[in-house]
């Protein structure tokens, strides 16, 4: 296994300079992808008018939305200004949305500081015109009783609706067989227990998901530098449930472009955005990436290595005279 990854580049700006002149995409620029028409573009998801114009008047009948958490592993803010910024967003994300679509949040839950900002979204969510349908729980691997590295923040995926949208049920099965029997109900005059009833050997994922394994750096789908990347089984079990082939997804936070990778693999258009051409770069290359080898990430080695074998080796005069741009395959918008 190769051993080079990235460290959090939200933590080391430095590293994070080295790699901007790579990256295709500047603020307020959009990469067309030519195959199937998917969309990145280097925005703010609360500027109403960027993400208009990343639109272009279409509507997706799916959003799922990962934004940071306010809490240490992001830029600290009081809850306040969280909360005024997300009615940003939101808003432009139903604004977005088919008369019948799906609407899921990711969101933390900070432990340590009474759950912030999960309530407090919560409430604000009371004023936009959806209905909340479930409140899903990631099960924490690391949790209560561990020595080191307890992860504090819970993961949250809050599932609202507009209007009457589409739900595949088979997408919730998972590949944990029945072993409970019970429930007994007379059928026809018998009496049955729930496993002769059942449709499917396996249980449906419920609002807790234990059969889903967080991303860390042994596993293939791993993008180091990115320090809250959703598994990609979660993501596609989302879009499976509340899209069909050849619509259209909205990610307004790409981070890793795990969205936009389960998009391409369930043939869903996405249209995904970031603020930071780092991330945007990340999220186009991690396509490409897939499309040339049929992997979904880098395990414990990095997007950037062609250009950048050894990172520690860069000096200051590498980086201003011998970094090349990236090729510019897509179109720019």
């Amino acid at each position: 296994m190769k051993n080079s990854p990235l460290p959090r580049l939200d933590k080391n700006h430095e590293l994070r300079e080295r790699l901007l002149p790579y990256c295709r995409l500047k603020p307020s620029e959009i990469w067309l992808d030519p195959r199937l028409g998917h969309k990145v573009a280097c925005i703010d998801a609360a500027d109403s008018h960027a993400v208009s114009q990343l639109t272009a008047g279409e509507r997706a009948s799916l959003a799922i939305q990962d934004p940071p958490y306010n809490v240490a592993a992001f830029s600290v803010r009081d809850p306040s200004e969280f909360i005024a910024w997300s009615r940003k967003w939101v808003a432009n994300t139903i604004s977005s949305l088919s008369n019948n679509s799906s609407l899921y949040v990711w969101l933390g839950a900070d432990q340590t500081n009474h759950f912030q900002p999960l309530a407090e979204f919560i409430l604000m969510m009371r004023s936009f015109p959806v209905r909340s349908r479930s409140l899903i729980t990631m099960r924490n691997q690391r949790g209560y009783g561990t020595q080191k590295n307890w992860m504090a923040v819970r993961q949250e995926l809050l599932y609202y609706t507009v209007g009457v949208p589409q739900f595949n049920v088979e997408a919730e099965y998972t590949d944990i067989p029945k072993i409970l029997r019970g429930y007994y109900k007379e059928v026809g005059g018998r009496r049955q227990e729930n496993l002769e009833r059942s449709n499917s050997d396996f249980i449906r994922a419920g609002n807790v998901w234990v059969d889903i394994q967080q991303v860390f750096y042994r596993m293939d789908e791993n993008v180091s530098g990115c320090y809250a990347q959703k598994p990609l089984k979660a993501i596609e079990r989302i879009v499976r449930a509340s899209s069909g082939v050849d619509d259209l997804v909205l990610d307004f936070f790409a981070h890793a472009g795990t969205t936009l990778l389960a998009c391409e693999r369930l043939r869903r258009r996405c249209f995904t955005t970031e603020v930071d051409p780092v991330f945007c770069e990340i999220t186009i290359r991690r396509l490409e990436h897939f499309r040339t080898t049929g992997r979904i990430g880098w395990q414990n080695h990095h997007p950037f290595e062609k250009e950048c074998p050894d990172l520690k080796g860069i000096t200051e005069e590498e980086d201003a005279d011998t970094i090349p741009q990236s090729p510019a395959q897509g179109a720019l918008l």
